[in-house]
């Protein structure tokens, strides 16, 4: 069975597709029509008010909700639909650690390197702001809090969304299209939508949902997205922060330049040219063969009635 197939493992009543989206995803789509609904004054001064709240504190706030998000929509998955949660994460016997930590380490590795090089190649817009008190806090608040995060936004776009959305359309390619797109919205209220440009942050978002979408679908499993996500998004919290981004965090440096100034260059070409690469890579260590099969064919349900057992 491919990971799409898996959904087939647990009952798939329409209504329980619309009960378990529109609970889980709630925020999100609240977010969404915040965004089209309200004046940019109004958007500007949330994200001033936001500013206010002691960093530390703020991101708590902001990450707690995915954990309850997170839980309810395992909560869903496994008594609803009576599936295991391990078909929703993998197509293979147990999780592979060993794939998350490797797609962590790619992207971990790829930032820090890129944004030291840039720094000691210019170095005038970015402070050094460290203080051990606060980046320690940061740092158990991040390692505790972010796997949650990351962890609904893959389990409900590149798991729930994308197995269930390929199950009733039968085809492959549109989850991975429509999910990216989501992944895109749902991100839309971010601050540094309004800073940097819509459409240029909706190139990354929603090219960064098909680099995640690509990557579940030619491994059979979540594992390298849930890493990647993971990696990305610990580096953002940690490394480097800025008063026009979603995160404001006490990180080692902060980033005073105008936004736009690096649009091109650190948001739109790394989608271009960096994600390529990275799936190259993947493709060669884990042998991903079949490629228009497995990003464009069809789904079919599984002939063998064995599927049905809960693990």
């Amino acid at each position: 069975m491919n990971y799409i197939q898996q959904a087939y493992k647990g009952q798939l009543q329409l209504w329980m597709f619309i009960l378990t989206t529109i609970l889980v995803a709630g925020i999100f789509i609240g977010n969404f029509i915040y965004f089209l609904v309200a004046n940019p004054s109004d958007l500007e001064m949330a994200y001033d008010l936001m500013k206010q709240i002691p960093a530390n504190l703020s991101l708590i706030m902001n990450l707690l909700p995915f954990a309850f998000l997170l839980g309810l929509l395992f909560v869903l998955v496994k008594f609803v639909h009576q599936r295991s949660l391990l078909s929703l994460t993998t197509t293979r016997s147990k999780v592979d650690f060993g794939r998350v930590l490797f797609s962590f380490l790619m992207i971990t590795t790829y930032t820090v390197v890129t944004f030291f090089i840039m720094y000691s190649i210019d170095s005038e817009n970015i402070v050094f702001q460290f203080n051990a008190g606060k980046f320690a806090v940061l740092f158990i608040i991040s390692i505790l809090l972010f796997p949650f995060q990351i962890g609904l936004e893959e389990y409900l776009f590149r798991g729930y969304l994308m197995q269930h959305v390929g199950v009733l359309v039968k085809n492959k390619w549109f989850p991975l299209i429509l999910t990216s797109i989501l992944f895109g919205i749902a991100h839309s209220a971010n601050p540094e939508v309004g800073a940097i440009g819509f459409w240029q942050m909706m190139i990354f978002y929603v090219g960064t949902g098909l680099l995640l979408g690509i990557m579940t679908l030619m491994d059979e499993g979540l594992e390298l997205a849930l890493g990647f996500h993971l990696g990305n998004n610990l580096i953002a919290s940690l490394l480097v922060t800025a008063d026009w981004t979603a995160l404001q965090t006490d990180a080692l440096f902060k980033d005073t330049s105008e936004p736009e100034l690096g649009a091109i260059s650190e948001i739109i070409l790394p989608v271009l040219i960096v994600y390529p690469l990275m799936l190259l890579i993947l493709s060669k260590k884990y042998g991903w063969t079949n490629w228009k099969d497995k990003l464009l064919g069809k789904v079919t349900e599984p002939i063998n009635e064995d599927y049905k057992i809960i693990k």
